[in-house]
């Protein structure tokens, strides 16, 4: 089997993190990923409760937002390790840098050491007025392996 296959029938349990040899690796997040199986996609998640009360802060909503997806994760039978793709989007791209050591303990509580593919953008707004963070994720459960 060429390198090419042996990827494709690693990801048939878990994402494979896709790093060109030469590039800088990068912190928190990966270039790519790659995976086989079922896919299971979330709108926007925000960080309020199951009342639809917000956390106050960013760093509270950024772990009520990930502990929400990993909720929605489980109702489709996946986890975090299934994660390849996470788009952010913030109101206060200050409050994201200055809060980078917080937010990376938040996010390792409830994701664990995965880091998928991540796209971050600033927005002027959110639709949910107290909305400080909203992140869309994108997961694949890997199929059972070929018997």
């Amino acid at each position: 089997m060429g390198m090419r296959e042996d990827l494709i029938a690693a990801c048939v349990e878990r994402p494979q993190v896709l790093q060109p040899a030469d590039w800088p690796v990068p912190r928190g997040y990966a270039n790519g990923m790659m995976a086989q199986g079922r896919l299971i996609v979330t709108g926007g998640v925000v960080g309020w409760d199951t009342q639809g009360t917000f956390a106050a802060g960013f760093i509270p909503q950024v772990r009520l937002t990930l502990e929400n997806i990993v909720a929605i994760l489980a109702e489709g039978g996946a986890g975090p390790q299934h994660l390849v793709r996470l788009t952010w989007y913030v109101t206060d791209l200050g409050a994201y840098k200055s809060g980078l050591r917080d937010l990376g303990r938040a996010y390792r509580d409830v994701i664990g050491a995965h880091y998928p593919a991540m796209a971050l953008v600033q927005v002027a707004g959110l639709v949910e007025d107290e909305a400080l963070v909203e992140i869309e994720a994108t997961a694949v459960v890997g199929r059972e392996a070929p018997r």
